[in-house]
Order: structure tokens, then C-alpha cells, then sequence
């Protein structure tokens, strides 16, 4: 084999190397945030109606509150991810009038199907390109996606706290 044919199989070899880790990468986090959407639909299903407006201290969001909070966020990390368009304004789900148990689950889950049907969207080396988040910290689309990733967590978390004060048994831990 000559030099020429030698170095193109190699180029070849690392990018198709490169490309399958980039798209198992890919394959990893969408999976993960529908492992999060199940496990998310688990915590709102356990708290009872009563306790969707219960508030832990007086400064302290409602049970509704946290996940549409969240919710906002997914929108918003979700759509600069990807470079789609959000379909609702900054901070629309938590303004939400209706914080009914129907209505704050079917608002969270839209959340969750957008974000999982941009990443969907999205190809491997958009995980690579960089973003700014909220006009200050520059990361890359996959960086925006964890960041994401970590304040639903964060914040479904929290409600754990909740459900109980509710007198309800939370979810079990739901890593895999």
C-alpha cells in the first residue's frame, strides 16, 4: 500500500472513529433526558392534587411552581442547544394561571418532548458548537444540554422534599 492509500485509510479510520463517539454521544443523552421524562412523569403522578400548590416556607416556589420552573428552562437550554425556536416566551409555563395536576403535567411533558425531539434533530457536531446562554456564558451546544440536564435534576430533586411533607411516597431513584 502506498503512502497516499495509507494515510487515507487512517483519515478515514479516525473520522468513522470519531463520527460513531460522536453519535453514540448523541444517542447517550437523548436516551438520558428519556429516562429523565419518565422518571420526571413518576414525581408528578406521586404528589396528590392537594399538594401541587404546597409550598414548604411562605418564600419557597409551590410543588407546581419547581416543575414549571424547570420546565421554562428546558425550553429555553433545549431551544439554544439546538437552534430552534422555543415555542412559548421565557418564564410562560411557570406564569401558568391553571396549576392543576392535569395541566402542570401536561405542560412539564411538552417541555420534556421538545427538548427530546431537538436533540433528535441535532447531529453530532452540533454538540461541539458553541453557544452563549442568557447573553453571558459561552459553552457548547452539548455543555448547554448538561447544564440543562443538571437543573431539572436539581430541581425534580428538590420535590422530593415536597412529596413527602404531602404525606406521599416519592419515586425510587431512577438512574438507569
Amino acid at each position: 500500500m502506498n503512502i497516499k492509500k495509507t494515510i487515507t485509510v487512517l483519515l478515514l479510520a479516525v473520522t468513522t472513529g470519531f463520527i460513531t463517539k460522536a453519535q453514540s454521544s448523541l444517542d447517550d443523552i437523548l436516551k438520558e433526558w428519556e429516562r429523565a421524562k419518565v422518571y420526571t412523569k413518576e414525581y408528578l403522578d406521586a404528589m396528590p392534587e392537594a399538594g401541587y400548590a404546597l409550598k414548604p416556607t411562605p418564600e419557597m416556589r409551590s410543588f407546581a411552581e419547581q416543575m414549571l420552573h424547570f420546565t421554562d428552562a428546558n425550553y429555553a437550554f433545549g431551544a439554544a442547544a439546538s437552534g430552534t425556536t422555543s415555542p412559548i416566551g421565557r418564564g410562560d409555563s411557570e406564569k401558568a394561571t391553571d396549576k392543576s395536576k392535569e395541566n402542570v403535567t401536561k405542560l412539564v411533558m411538552a417541555g420534556y418532548d421538545f427538548v427530546i425531539s431537538s436533540i433528535k434533530k441535532m447531529t453530532p457536531a452540533q454538540l461541539n458548537e458553541t453557544v452563549k446562554m442568557f447573553g453571558r456564558f459561552e459553552m457548547t451546544k452539548g455543555m448547554a444540554l448538561a447544564k440543562c440536564f443538571e437543573h431539572q435534576t436539581h430541581h425534580r430533586g428538590q420535590t422530593t422534599v415536597y412529596i413527602r411533607l404531602a404525606g406521599a411516597t416519592p419515586p425510587q431513584e431512577k438512574l438507569f
